[in-house]
């Protein structure tokens, strides 16, 4: 089979979690909007601003090959602004078969987890999700420039990805 068939086909969903009125927490949402800002509309690509509470997004998953998770991740002893990578195994043993979740605080594992039992078989296997490490979840508008730093590494490395 061409590969480069394939991977030109391939659907892929990125979606961009946290709350921009609490200072740092806002980093998936913020790389979200810069992606949209520098690629526009893109036939095979979807980008969603999951906010805080989106669960109607996830209906909108079915049909993609691929979903790619932002966010923030506090305590992760790391300097502000530090880039994880999850590898797909990681993400799996996150998935709850039964979460119990709040619908102004839908967090990115559970997410996963009702995407899963909503989508069945059109769930895709292929799934990553890069975690922002922050420090400051303060009322407050506006990001640290560490925590900016962090998602522009993010926007960058996706913007290589999606632009393929």
């Amino acid at each position: 089979m061409d590969t480069t068939i394939n991977k030109l086909s391939k659907k892929i969903a990125v979606l961009g979690f946290g709350n921009p009125v609490r200072a740092d927490d806002g980093v998936g949402v913020y790389v979200i909007q810069e992606l949209k800002n520098l690629l526009g509309q893109k036939e095979n690509v979807s980008l969603f601003d999951m906010g805080t509470s989106a669960f109607e997004v996830l209906f909108q998953l079915k049909g993609n090959d691929k979903i790619i998770l932002v966010d923030a991740v506090i305590n992760a002893n790391e300097p502000v602004g530090t880039l994880f990578k999850l590898p797909a195994s990681e993400i799996e043993a996150e998935i709850e078969d039964d979460p119990m979740v709040f619908l102004h605080s839908l967090k990115w594992s559970q997410a996963l987890s009702y995407a899963k039992k909503m989508l069945g078989d059109d769930y895709p296997e292929d799934i990553e999700v890069y975690l922002i490490a922050i420090d400051n979840t303060k009322f407050n508008v506006g990001m640290s420039e560490e925590a900016t730093k962090g998602g522009n590494k993010v926007v960058k490395i996706l913007l290589e990805e999606l632009k393929h």
